[in-house]
C-alpha cells in the first residue's frame, strides 16, 4: 500500500470514529436524539432533558389551577389568533402571547412530529428572573385552557429533535393582547390573525 493510500485510508477511519462519537455520544447527551438507542441505555439522554427541580418548574408546581388539559380544544370568549410555522432539523422557536393577570386562553397546538415543549410564562415586572414552567415534555399536540397568573408573556418554547422538517400549528382565543416570536433572529412583535 502506498503512503498516500495509507493516509486516505487513515483519514477515513478517524472520520468514521469521529461520527460514531457523534451519533453515539453527543447527539444523546447535547440534544436528546438517539438513533441507535446506545443513549438510553447508557443514561445519556438524561442529561439533555430539563432537570425536573429547576427553579422554572417549582415555581410553576406551586400553582393550582393554571393549565387544564383536554381532549377538545377549547375556544375561550375574547381574541383569536392563528399561527403556523416549520422548524427545521434541530432548529427551535418560542411564541408567546401577552395576557393580563386573570386572564384565560383557550388553544391547541400541534405538530407533524413529536417535539420538545416547555410551556412557560415571563411576568413584565421580574421579566425571565421569574420565569414559571408549567409543562415540560416530548409530544406532537397540546389543547387545553390556561389562566395567566400574573401580566406578562405566556407561551411556549418548542425544539425540533430530529433529522426532518416539523410544521406546528397553533390556534388559540381568550384575553390575548398581542403576541411575540423569538428565534435564531431575535424577538419580533407579530399582530394576532384570526383564522
Amino acid at each position: 500500500m502506498t503512503r498516500q493510500a495509507k493516509l486516505i485510508a487513515a483519514t477515513l477511519s478517524f472520520l468514521a470514529v469521529a461520527a460514531g462519537v457523534v451519533v453515539l455520544f453527543v447527539l444523546p447527551s447535547e440534544y436528546g436524539i438517539d438513533p441507535t438507542g446506545f443513549g438510553k441505555v447508557a443514561g445519556l439522554t438524561r442529561i439533555s432533558a430539563p432537570v425536573a427541580t429547576s427553579p422554572e418548574l417549582e415555581r410553576g408546581a406551586r400553582r393550582s389551577g393554571v393549565l387544564t388539559v383536554s381532549d377538545v380544544a377549547p375556544v375561550v370568549a375574547g381574541r383569536s389568533d392563528h399561527w403556523e410555522w416549520e422548524l427545521g432539523p434541530f432548529e427551535s422557536i418560542e411564541f408567546k402571547y401577552t395576557l393580563p393577570e386573570g386572564a384565560r386562553m383557550g388553544f391547541a397546538w400541534s405538530a407533524t412530529g413529536p417535539v420538545r415543549y416547555d410551556m412557560h410564562a415571563h411576568p413584565f415586572d421580574g421579566g425571565t428572573a421569574l420565569t414559571e414552567s408549567y409543562g415540560v415534555a416530548d409530544a406532537s399536540r397540546l389543547q387545553g385552557t390556561y389562566v395567566a397568573q400574573f401580566t406578562g408573556i405566556h407561551g411556549w418554547y418548542w425544539q425540533n429533535r430530529s433529522f426532518e422538517p416539523v410544521r406546528l400549528t397553533l390556534d388559540a382565543s381568550g384575553g390575548l393582547t398581542g403576541s411575540t416570536i423569538f428565534d435564531s433572529t431575535g424577538e419580533q412583535k407579530r399582530a394576532l390573525q384570526p383564522r
